[in-house]
């Protein structure tokens, strides 16, 4: 952890090494315990927790729903990724990786898992022929742009994400060089969304999905402290217009609510398995107010 740390010859895991994430950080897979996941009454079962990948899939289920697909209820079951929810043997039956969000869908038999946020978008468009668009050239610029986001992600939160604001100790070099390419990936939206409604052209689709709960939280300061002022987010004003019309989409904000654990207790909705749960069951109706 200092400029003069140089790396073994072999690699040996420390349980100890700090960080937020390090109690449940290890480098094996597979499940610490043996737990069945719960089941629902409809027929697509979610497991997950509100990051920005989890977001993505509530908010196409509610997009779903909003077009009027009834198929595509759901539960949404909260996985807790800090107490280790996500070693149990059921969620690792459901997602090997032990990464949410993971959806299983009993429409079907045997039920079949879908893991992976871009992969359960892709799912659900074509499930549901919808938010994809029909126009080869339109359908594969959508699958451009959610396959970029899968990408360039990990360079947004596992890089920047967490040298800027989670890791233990401040390293120049790891949040210059996280930065600019942070800043670089803004610059390509910026420009894309300077020609474009949205990622895809005029058609909303699982592309803006798939980047809104990201860079859209991001250049609004939804993320990593005081991000958005690091990076001068409020010079990217083509990606400020295009997260502020995805923000005012009703379906948009009740994905962003499923699952959630931090912030506005109304904006919390910690389960989701009925649609009037949005109105009853958010944790400022739940908790006790001072």
């Amino acid at each position: 952890m200092s400029d003069e740390y140089t790396p073994p010859k072999v690699w040996t895991w420390n349980k100890d090494n700090g960080g937020t994430f390090a109690s449940i950080n290890r480098p094996v897979s597979g499940p610490t315990h043996d737990k069945d996941l719960p089941v629902g009454k409809h027929p697509l079962q979610l497991y997950s927790l509100a990051t920005p990948n989890g977001q993505k899939v509530t908010i196409m289920l509610e997009e779903l729903l909003a077009l009027g697909h009834s198929g595509a209820e759901y539960d949404a079951w909260l996985i807790k990724i800090g107490d280790g929810d996500q070693f149990s043997s059921g969620f690792v039956g459901a997602n090997p990786n032990s990464k949410i969000p993971a959806l299983m869908d009993h429409s079907v038999s045997p039920a079949r898992r879908v893991f992976e946020s871009g992969a359960i978008l892709l799912y659900l468009a074509e499930k549901f022929d919808a938010f994809l668009p029909n126009d080869p050239a339109a359908r594969t610029e959508a699958l451009n742009w959610l396959f970029w986001q899968m990408g360039a992600g990990p360079f947004l939160g596992g890089g920047f994400g967490h040298f800027y604001h989670y890791a233990p100790v401040k390293i120049e070099y790891a949040i210059d060089r996280f930065t600019m390419e942070v800043k670089r990936q803004l610059d390509v939206l910026d420009k894309h969304l300077a020609e474009n409604r949205f990622m895809a052209g005029e058609e909303y689709s699982i592309a803006d999905m798939a980047i809104w709960p990201w860079y859209g939280r991001l250049v609004v300061g939804g993320a990593y402290g005081d991000a958005s002022t690091f990076i001068e987010a409020d010079t990217y004003k083509n990606v400020l217009r295009w997260q502020a019309e995805v923000a005012a989409r009703p379906a948009a904000q009740r994905g962003a609510m499923v699952n959630k654990t931090s912030g506005e207790l109304s904006e919390q909705l910690h389960e989701r398995h009925d649609a009037s749960d949005f109105d009853t069951r958010t944790q400022d109706k739940l908790e006790p107010q001072s």
